[in-house]
């Protein structure tokens, strides 16, 4: 019998993923990539379209129904397939390898890269805010914080885990500081806006399941998870908990503080509500905390995205590059897969620049092409089902619970696709650019070149 050789873990295959991550590590991951910009942003349209103080609140409720079912559906895929891959792992066991590499490219080309930039706006905008840098500062800093993060997360799993643990810490602590500042204090709503709101109950859910977004993420700690049968499970359940309760806490001091009609009417609600309850430095203070908010959510999308591009490169030997997963020194992390991503993030930053609104070019380039996938992965708990023995975790209230999910996922695509415009058919056009690649890709499985267990899902 040997002996494990020093510093190597026991059952730990070098060159792929060590179960080192705890359920805290999981939960901060999801809370900092829920808990974003938006709950700063997005309230005032959720007010807009939000007839009272009461359908106002119910719609967060919704919102944190919708993320808990899911995480539920989630829970059971990430223990049956306790993988570094996520979504791409339920995909290509649930449809075939085909649908998962086309998912992955997804994932690389518009999905997280989308989303890495869009952050970056928002962070160079308020990091501009706080040290101008000339007419390219905004970009500059984007660029900056995507080239930092990544490299922090190329020093391993365990030192981007801890990154995201200290980012998420200051971020709850400063969302928390607002919220009880706006509970605390009489507020002073005035007199009813002129344009008073109404009810639009499917708007006003596109906006609430928009902040909420970002969930999902928590499943690609799976394969890093060091207890995945009970771990993933809490993750899901105290990490939405945990945003429901921030979420809540904050949308109750904006009625309390602004009412209802100011609420719709304002352009920057946390910067209101800062001012109304902190003083005069309260800008500063938001402009500080949006940017925390931002990074926080741009390390966890780094950290996560970089796991499902890492499973495209493991299985497909034409992908060397994103399938290395680096075992010197503290570098256990995908490194070729991080040090892509990067770049196209980038690239996406330098492009989103030139266009009118940055933003909202990347809001319209990924939402169509990410809600598709997540109805996939809804469908996918049905076949699971089908296709092999009980999971380690079974949804609760089988089938109601992935049902609706797959309804709230059906229709926030078609709402994706009905409020977007050109970035839309730009996400569309990248993720048919997979096709080929896809066909290219393969080309050595036809040689017998391939992972066994792709050749046992064809």
């Amino acid at each position: 019998m040997h002996s494990p050789q020093p510093g190597r873990e026991p059952g730990h295959e070098p060159g792929r993923p060590a179960r080192r991550l705890t359920t805290a590590d999981g939960v901060a991951l999801l809370v900092g990539t829920v808990v974003g910009v938006g709950i700063f942003k997005l309230p005032s349209l959720v007010a807009q379209n939000s007839g009272s103080d009461t359908a106002f609140l119910l719609f967060w409720l919704a919102g944190a129904v919708v993320a808990l079912i899911g995480g539920l559906c989630y829970a059971e895929l990430a223990t049956r397939d306790a993988d570094a891959g996520g979504e791409y792992s339920f995909l290509r066991h649930a449809f075939g390898p085909s649908a998962a590499f086309l998912f992955a490219w997804a994932r690389l080309a518009v999905i997280q890269t989308g989303s890495i930039a869009l952050v970056g706006f928002i962070f160079g905008d308020y990091a501009q805010a706080l040290l101008p840098l000339g007419s390219q500062g905004p970009t500059i800093y984007a660029l900056v914080a995507v080239a930092v993060l990544t490299a922090v997360n190329m020093g391993g799993a365990t030192l981007g885990a801890r990154t995201q643990a200290v980012l998420t810490v200051f971020l709850a602590i400063s969302v928390t500081v607002l919220a009880i500042a706006g509970l605390g204090m009489e507020g002073d709503p005035g007199a009813p806006a002129a344009g008073s709101t109404t009810t639009v109950a499917g708007l006003a859910m596109v906006f609430v399941l928009y902040t909420f977004g970002g969930w999902n993420e928590a499943a690609y700690v799976a394969g890093e998870l060091k207890d995945v049968r009970r771990g993933m499970v809490r993750v899901f359940l105290i990490g939405i908990a945990l945003v429901t309760l921030l979420y809540l806490a904050i949308n109750v001091a904006y009625l309390r503080v602004l009412g209802l009609d100011r609420l719709a009417e304002s352009s920057a609600a946390g910067a209101d509500l800062a001012t109304a309850t902190l003083g005069g430095t309260a800008g500063l203070l938001v402009a500080g905390l949006v940017a925390l908010a931002t990074l926080t959510t741009m390390n966890a999308a780094i950290f996560t995205g970089s796991r499902a591009t890492y499973a495209l490169g493991r299985d497909y030997p034409r992908l060397p590059l994103i399938g290395q997963w680096g075992t010197a020194g503290t570098g256990r992390a995908p490194t070729g897969a991080l040090l892509v991503q990067a770049c196209i993030s980038m690239i996406l930053i330098i492009g989103g620049s030139l266009a009118r609104d940055g933003l909202n070019a990347m809001v319209e380039y990924t939402a169509p092409v990410f809600w598709f996938f997540l109805l996939m992965v809804g469908i996918s708990v049905f076949l699971r089902r089908r296709q092999s023995p009980p999971p380690l975790f079974a949804v609760p209230l089988y089938p109601l619970t992935p049902i609706l999910f797959c309804a709230a996922s059906a229709f926030m695509l078609y709402s994706s696709l009905a409020y977007t415009g050109r970035g839309a058919l730009l996400g569309l056009a990248a993720l048919a650019l997979g096709v080929p690649l896809l066909a290219w890709a393969k080309r050595p499985a036809e040689r017998g070149v391939t992972r066994p267990d792709i050749a046992r899902s064809r």
